[in-house]
């Protein structure tokens, strides 16, 4: 993918675990952990290194968001799993963690016609109303994405399980554009 690579700007991961936390017990030992039920059901708690946050749930249910690769969220994971252990926290070992989503972007390096594409790219596929929005939506059905198209050639792709997903994304959008003389 010589001139596309995408950039990952983001990764949403979910886990189980433990089968029920007790949030207040969790606030009042994690240094800056936030809950507070009447604004959110679930407890927030940020992490540096690496950088990311966490929406922790009654369930034992986890949310992890802001990280920027895959590895990083099952380290990250790891660690929490491990601070809730050191408090007396009994999590489950090896918690199945299912990426949900995946943020990334591009750079076509070249200026595009946004008019052009969406005439081209069909109706069906795309939403593009540039008084609303200045990028054109497009949703792809293999690998299922949504890619915003800027007029600066710059993509943001979202939606993907894996950074493969969000690579083909890229290629398809490029292919298309290629084929269509508007590259």
């Amino acid at each position: 993918m010589s001139e596309s690579s995408i950039k990952i700007e983001n990764v949403v991961a979910s886990t189980k675990l433990a089968e029920e936390f007790d949030l207040t017990v969790i606030e009042s030992q994690f240094e800056g952990a936030e809950y507070n039920k009447q604004k959110f059901p679930g407890l927030v708690y940020r992490v540096s290194d690496p950088k990311a946050a966490f929406l922790v749930f009654t369930s034992g249910k986890v949310v992890c968001t802001g990280a920027k690769n895959v590895a990083d969220v099952h380290t990250v994971i790891g660690n929490m799993a491990r601070k809730l252990n050191s408090i007396g926290i009994k999590t489950i070992e090896n918690p199945q963690i299912t990426v949900q989503n995946i943020v990334a972007s591009a750079d076509l390096h070249t200026i595009l016609n946004l008019n052009a594409i969406a005439i081209g790219l069909g109706l069906e596929n795309i939403e593009y109303e540039p008084e609303q929005f200045p990028g054109l939506v497009y949703r792809i059905d293999e690998p299922k994405v949504v890619v915003l198209i800027f007029s600066s050639g710059k993509l943001v792709v979202t939606g993907g399980k894996s950074p493969e997903d969000c690579e083909r994304g890229v290629e398809v959008v490029r292919q298309q554009l290629d084929n269509m003389g508007l590259l």
